[in-house]
């Protein structure tokens, strides 16, 4: 069963859709269940996350996970950002199947592709990915 959370993320997500100007698009992608994320960012010179968005072919779950951990990236510093686990975004959205967990394993890891993204266009590498 899902919860009151979740179901509202999946039919009003805040963060849906692709982001012109993002200087770092991460995908990733779970070929057991076919989910698909891309995540989009606008990180300033100051390494803030401006904005942050996504698109997501996925079950219910997946994207309401993957509007979650826009919203709780917004406004951080690459580093706090990658300090977002899993367990962040799956405690704001509540209860929802044991098997769809994987669902906010893949958001965490949508944000790690995009901020790798970031870093290969810069020329940077960063060792925390």
């Amino acid at each position: 069963m899902y919860s009151k959370q979740i179901i509202d993320r999946f039919q009003n997500p805040k963060n849906a859709g692709g982001l012109r100007g993002a200087n770092g698009v991460g995908k990733v992608g779970n070929a057991k269940c076919g989910d698909i994320m891309k995540m989009y960012l606008l990180i300033n010179e100051d390494e803030v996350i401006e904005e942050a968005r996504f698109k997501t072919f996925g079950c219910v779950a997946a994207i309401a996970s993957t509007d979650v951990a826009c919203d709780l990236i917004k406004g951080k510093t690459i580093e706090e950002a990658l300090k977002v686990t899993n367990q962040d975004v799956y405690k704001l959205l509540g209860t929802m199947p044991a098997h769809k967990i994987h669902c906010s394993v893949l958001a965490q890891e949508s944000i790690h592709s995009a901020i790798e993204d970031y870093y290969k266009r810069k020329g940077k590498e960063n060792k925390n990915i």
